[in-house]
């Protein structure tokens, strides 16, 4: 216990030992001693590969390489390896875990160490392109290729880091030419902390809509580890936005609400002194909030994160525990909004990182006003769940002031869609947003959502995560049958080009398109693109007949 309340004290130690206010002085170490209680334990799960496999360039498969399939993976424990010097090999499916080897030798003892390089990849291009010259933008040390030598022979060799895959790429950088040796029992320790496999659907039910659900909860389990991860590859943390997308989906899959509080606690007790939530969590060594980062859509949507945790628990407990810090962050509205009832979009945008998805075209200033008016929203149907309506007794009115600013300033009538006063770019987020706040009627959603098709030079979607809200807009407006083609059609889109768990960016014209300026850098496991299972099993009427 001693060590426990320690543990909770180094966490906070930085934000207390500050002469600034702290927000939360009274309930911070009591968040995060909430945050590890639940804690979830991780099921280690033994998997094998299933085969070897070549990787060819290919014009006509996802990013140019093709898999074909060789070998049943006893070919490559049964076989010297020094003559072979590399191969590739297949789990047959993505995992996250650690990953080990053994070596022996063939014949005479060996004499000598040997050296290999390992590369582990989510898709066929990771083990195929080559990584240096390094022109990403991340830190290179993200990519998954290790150096790995072998002193003595026979061993086992085992990787420390985490790794999430499917395909591996052993290669031999060097060896004593005068023994050979055999690799074998290759195996990966998987983890999740997915419990069980919910329920799948009737057999019913549109094949492509099936696998589609599939690959979603696989997506889901994977980055289900000890707290909703964004990408299990990297970047390996909690970020506000895919926590809002996992917990909807696990409300109708997994149902693992423990990890859904886990996350509300840790972002909470992990705030800023001055009580505005930092959009993403380090676990490791200690949790840690990410120094400088503030998304202002992705504090907002922690309000909606909380609303609909209780909503699916009834914890009133939990909610009332957090409420200071959901009401905390309608400040940030109240800040920005300007007496016309619009928000000043340069100046949030100079304080704040204004994202909405990966599109550097993107213009924000509609969609700014858009999700502050759904926070406003949420927000206050959370208040009335607890009856603290008066303590944001304001919000009403200024949600309605907002929206009549937003129809009479960035509602283009003739051409049925919404632009900004800064920049008249149309794009899908400015539409999604008007519909999702309520600002958009029903059949002014409508309207605009048909006009994307039209008119040209729309600025489109250029991630599941935007892609989410799309749908969800359409169904909003009674767009059933469009909402139905358009999930098939994207994340269809994906399982048609391979995928068994579905990407952090995609584009169907465009299979390089990568935010970080290097595409094997992309996790092509990742949490934000998982919520088809939302939409399926919320909406069976919708996407089950």
């Amino acid at each position: 216990m001693k060590k426990f309340v320690l543990f909770s004290l180094l966490l906070v130690f930085p934000a207390s030992f500050c002469l600034a206010q702290n927000y939360y002085e009274n309930t911070r170490n009591q968040w995060l001693q909430k945050a590890e209680q639940y804690k979830p334990e991780l099921i280690i799960t033994e998997k094998r590969p299933l085969k070897v496999v070549n990787i060819i360039p290919d014009n006509h498969s996802f990013q140019k390489w093709k898999v074909l399939n060789v070998n049943p993976i006893d070919s490559l424990y049964n076989t010297p390896f020094r003559e072979k010097k590399e191969v590739i090999i297949d789990f047959g499916e993505h995992m996250t875990g650690n990953f080990s080897f053994s070596v022996r030798s063939t014949g005479l003892a060996a004499d000598g160490p040997l050296k290999f390089k390992l590369i582990f990849g989510e898709v066929p291009a990771e083990v195929s392109v080559p990584f240096d010259p390094y022109p990403g933008t991340l830190s290179r040390g993200w990519l998954q290729d290790e150096i790995v030598s072998v002193m003595y022979v026979p061993e086992t060799v085992n990787i420390s880091r985490r790794l999430s895959f499917r395909y591996v790429k052993i290669e031999l950088l060097g060896s004593s030419p005068y023994y050979d040796f055999n690799i074998y029992d290759i195996k990966c320790l998987a983890r999740t902390s997915a419990k069980s496999k919910p329920e799948s659907l009737p057999l019913s039910v549109d094949p492509m809509i099936r696998k589609i659900d599939e690959v979603s909860l696989n997506t889901l389990k994977e980055c289900m580890q000890t707290v909703y991860e964004d990408g299990p590859k990297r970047d390996q943390r909690l970020w506000i936005g895919d926590l809002y997308l996992e917990a909807l989906g696990n409300n109708y899959s997994f149902k693992q609400h423990d990890l859904t509080k886990r996350c509300l606690y840790l972002l909470a007790g992990l705030s800023d002194m001055n009580g505005y939530l930092l959009a993403t969590i380090i676990e490791n060594p200690v949790p840690r909030a990410q120094d400088k980062q503030f998304l202002y859509e992705y504090a907002l949507l922690y309000n909606a994160s909380l609303k609909d945790y209780l909503e699916a628990t009834n914890d009133k407990e939990t909610a009332e525990d957090l409420w200071p810090v959901a009401k905390r962050q309608l400040d940030i509205v109240r800040t920005y909004v300007k007496s016309d009832g619009l928000m000043d979009f340069e100046k949030l945008n100079e304080k704040w990182w204004v994202f909405f998805d990966w599109k550097e075209d993107l213009y924000k200033e509609v969609a700014t006003q858009g999700i502050a008016v759904f926070a406003l929203r949420e927000s206050y149907k959370l208040a009335q769940l607890l009856g603290k309506e008066k303590e944001v007794a304001d919000i009403p009115a200024l949600a309605d002031k907002m929206t009549k600013a937003a129809r009479k300033n960035l509602y283009d009538k003739k051409a049925g869609v919404f632009v900004g006063l800064g920049d008249k770019q149309i794009s899908y987020a400015s539409q999604i947003w008007m519909i999702l706040s309520g600002i958009a009627t029903k059949a002014e959603g409508k309207k605009a959502l048909a006009a994307l098709n039209t008119i040209p030079g729309v600025c489109y979607p250029g991630t599941p995560y935007m892609y989410h809200y799309y749908i969800q807009s359409l169904i909003n407006c009674g767009m059933n049958n469009e909402a139905k083609d358009a999930l098939i059609k994207y994340w269809g889109g994906m399982i048609n080009k391979g995928a068994d768990t579905f990407w952090e960016a995609y584009d169907p014209n465009n299979d390089f398109i990568s935010p970080y300026d290097f595409y094997p850098l992309n996790s092509y496991c990742h949490a934000w693109s998982c919520t088809p299972v939302y939409f399926i099993r919320k909406y069976p009427e919708i996407f089950q007949k």
